[in-house]
């Protein structure tokens, strides 16, 4: 896993600059980090494709994320991304739940309710106006651990109202996600099964209810609403056994990642299957130090799924934090040739090459998986080192600076977004670039002096 640091809605070209500019006026005192890693989003995005294909979109386009937060939550913020809180994430026990979530979030796209929100924020008149409720800013980043960030401010009342929707609106994701269900050969009951976690959560205070709870507003009635819509339309279908092997993925390295070792290792044994008890008795003896144990646990792992470029990436995390960079490089091109278009697996392998030397090989390595995602802070510190050592100072200017805006730090982008502009050809892409940030920076100052 990599650590990354954005704001989220620097990632949506659709939307102009200047709402970019409103969304990242403020840093919230309170955040959370996301959990990027290759393995997770590919179990999650299996999990998640019938469900994108039924709603007419296309699930490559969009990601599921995984927020570092323990309590129960889903949201959506635009059209490309879903975001789950990792503790709803492994608090379900049937793929059909997480589905279920998954489905609700979508029908809020599909059925206009983003939308609508993104058109109030364009007419809003300042930043104070928005409330900068979307401050989507950075936790934290750093070494080898399971952290990764877009920060979000928790405790921003502008922020949970952007995200709380009317029970109207609820009732008609509810249904709109059982029909997607239905389309995509899942099994409605996890909508009600997903529903029955949060009943009573309505009786506590709000400081004591779960985030899910404030802003999707759960009610008995609602429950029962679903129950009769399930039975009414919604029919049975089988767990699919290649769901549920991808949950228990998915739950599988989440919980080693952020529960103890010890726990880890003593719950791995009822592990069903056995490529996910290695894998996960590899991450346990890598977070306590134990590298052989740990490596001979993932090459055991890997001789299971001999093709599984995802457990070859962690094979390579293994191996790059113990300062083992040839045996990491060469796993990596591995993992890299079995999935040539995952952005974060070329990241890794980015780094290995430049941590070896390789520092021409990295650029390239990295401008692929930069074309593929632009929002990997991670990535975009180790293209400016990539790009000083191959003296490309403009370039590495202008990724500096992309760096810096995307954790919402404008005017330190700007200062590297002038430095670069000096640097490159005038009306060049790069230059371009740089020159978007600058204008981003200005038009920001001129809004914060109203």
């Amino acid at each position: 896993m990599t650590f990354e640091r954005f704001s989220r809605l620097a990632s949506i070209p659709a939307l102009a600059i200047g709402l970019f500019l409103y969304l990242t006026a403020a840093v919230q005192a309170s955040s959370v980090s996301l959990l990027r890693d290759p393995d997770i989003e590919n179990g999650l995005r299996q999990l998640a494709a019938p469900i994108f294909r039924a709603a007419g979109l296309n699930p490559k386009r969009v990601r599921v994320l995984v927020v570092n937060q323990s309590s129960l939550n889903a949201f959506v913020v635009d059209h490309n991304s879903v975001f789950l809180n990792y503790g709803l994430i492994l608090r379900v026990d049937t793929p059909e739940m997480l589905q279920a979530v998954i489905a609700h979030e979508v029908a809020h796209i599909t059925n206009g309710h983003i939308a609508r929100r993104t058109q109030n924020f364009k007419s809003a008149n300042s930043a104070a106006g928005l409330g900068a409720a979307l401050a989507l800013l950075a936790a934290a980043a750093g070494g080898g651990e399971a952290a990764a960030g877009v920060a979000i401010g928790t405790q921003s009342a502008a922020l949970r109202g952007f995200l709380s929707h009317t029970r109207a609106e609820e009732s008609s994701a509810d249904q709109t996600a059982i029909s997607l269900l239905k389309r995509a050969g899942i099994n409605t009951q996890g909508m009600v099964d997903l529903h029955k976690l949060f009943v009573g959560q309505d009786l506590l205070s709000s400081a004591n209810q779960d985030p899910y709870t404030r802003s999707h507003p759960l009610t008995r009635d609602r429950v029962r609403a679903a129950q009769a819509f399930v039975a009414a339309h919604g029919g049975s279908t089988p767990t699919s056994a290649e769901a549920q092997y991808w949950l228990s993925r998915v739950q599988g390295k989440l919980s080693a990642f952020t529960r103890a070792s010890k726990w880890t290792l003593r719950r791995a044994k009822s592990e069903p299957y056995e490529d996910i008890r290695l894998m996960r008795e590899a991450i346990a003896h890598h977070r306590s130090n134990n590298s052989k144990k740990a490596l001979r646990a993932m090459d055991a792992a890997i001789a299971k799924r001999p093709n599984d470029g995802f457990y070859l990436e962690l094979r390579g995390q293994i191996l790059m934090e113990n300062r083992k960079w040839s045996d990491a490089l060469a796993t990596y091109r591995r993992a890299a040739s079995q999935q040539p278009k995952d952005s974060l697996i070329l990241a890794s392998l980015g780094r290995a090459q430049l941590a070896a030397g390789q520092n021409s090989a990295a650029v390239k390595t990295m401008e692929r998986a930069r074309s593929l995602d632009f929002r990997n802070n991670v990535l975009l510190r180790d293209m400016a080192q990539a790009y000083a050592k191959t003296g490309k100072n403009g370039m590495a200017a202008v990724v500096t600076a992309e760096r810096y805006a995307l954790r919402g730090r404008l005017n330190d982008a700007e200062i590297h977004a002038k430095r670069a502009s000096g640097l490159l050809p005038r009306g060049s892409a790069a230059w371009r670039r740089a020159q978007d940030i600058v204008i981003a920076a200005e038009q920001n100052r001129k809004r914060t002096k109203k």
